[in-house]
């Protein structure tokens, strides 16, 4: 018999899923999550919002993820991959994504350069989970075709002016969550938040 997560928890699992939703969905802060249960009878001091979101964020993504992976087999039809900078502790940082045809956030990396190095690893990191696309639209980053030659499908990729606006407009609103939040202070909070964000997210793309 599989022991439930909230087995520890006075506060029912609706409510501690409706508390990580709202935060990691809309441009909220912790207090706003506070002042918005509040409203709604439910007395929740912020730091225990945090806590929830740090321990059932990840777990919530990874139920929404398996589900929408079952049912999305076609994702690997065209793909289009941008990468924003991002700012923790003053040092800038790259955010890389995946997005399919339909909007569908396919993998977010992190890292500290947008070198061919890193572009492999964040292809690589996404080909393991959704298989090899028909078609990658890109920009014009040069570290996107010496990553494709390495794996191999080059020829896969499409280079245009407009082709991209799907992934740049993915980045929309990651941005307003980053405002709201205040930034990021550590590399692998932004990363784990931005797993569970995509996650979130593509929950409710339609």
């Amino acid at each position: 018999m599989t022991r439930s997560p909230f087995r520890y928890f006075k506060t029912s699992p609706e409510i501690i899923r409706l508390a990580v939703m709202m935060y990691v969905r809309f441009p909220l802060s912790l207090r706003n999550v506070e002042d918005l249960l509040h409203e709604r009878g439910i007395n929740i001091c912020h730091e225990t919002i945090r806590y929830w979101w740090n321990r059932f964020g990840p777990m919530f993504a990874a139920e929404i993820r398996k589900r929408r992976v079952q049912s999305h087999a076609y994702s690997n039809w065209r793909w289009h991959l941008d990468e924003v900078f991002v700012k923790i502790n003053g040092e800038t940082h790259y955010l890389w994504r995946a997005v399919d045809h339909e909007g569908e956030v396919l993998e977010s990396f992190v890292t500290k350069r947008r070198d061919r190095k890193a572009a492999l690893a964040f292809l690589k990191k996404a080909m393991k989970r959704y298989g090899a696309p028909k078609v990658v639209v890109t920009d014009r980053l040069k570290s996107y075709r010496a990553a494709m030659n390495v794996i191999g499908n080059e020829a896969a990729q499409d280079v245009g002016r407009w082709k991209n606006n799907r992934a740049e407009n993915s980045h929309l609103p990651f941005r307003r969550r980053e405002r709201a939040m205040s930034k990021f202070r550590l590399e692998r909070s932004l990363q784990k938040f931005t797993s569970v964000h995509s996650s979130v997210f593509n929950h409710f793309n339609l």
